[in-house]
């Protein structure tokens, strides 16, 4: 028997290396910004703008999914697999799809710009109003498999 806090899937929705590269720019720019206050100005410039741009950047890329024995953890939402459906890969036309015109305000919805490919997942908890979760998610496919076999050994 599997204990309910084994995993059998984690991912960490990390923020792509360029945006590090982009935070240091911005961080050069406040630099240019405040240097004809002097050199000591603009390394502080510097380094506040490039702190505070990482700390964003961090942020972004903080985001996490997990799949336990019994629920899916997805940042702060923990849902019981009993009150899960069916999990539907979205990759490409169908996950921008999934993202803008066909979105339910009522979802849950874990969206990270810089990934292209999602898992939706229907809702079957009578007594929720959430219809489905949708999951931006680089590996869509060990999700969705996670999911059904996590809730399969349930």
């Amino acid at each position: 028997m599997t204990s309910p806090s084994a995993l059998a899937y984690d991912e960490r929705l990390t923020a792509p290396r360029t945006w590090w590269l982009i935070a240091v720019a911005v961080g050069m720019a406040m630099a240019l910004i405040v240097f004809p206050y002097g050199p000591l100005a603009a390394l502080g410039g510097f380094a506040a703008g490039t702190v505070v741009t990482c700390m964003w950047v961090s942020a972004q890329g903080s985001s996490r999914i997990r799949v336990t024995a019994d629920q899916l953890i997805a940042d702060d939402a923990r849902i019981p697999l009993k009150a899960l459906g069916e999990a539907q890969v979205l990759e490409g036309e169908e996950a921008r799809a999934w993202r803008t015109y066909k979105a339910d305000m009522r979802a849950h919805m874990m969206m990270r710009s810089y990934i292209t490919t999602a898992v939706r997942v229907e809702v079957t908890d009578p007594a929720d109003p959430t219809p489905y979760v949708y999951l931006s998610t680089r590996t869509p496919q060990a999700l969705a498999d996670a999911l059904k076999n996590a809730g399969r050994n349930a």
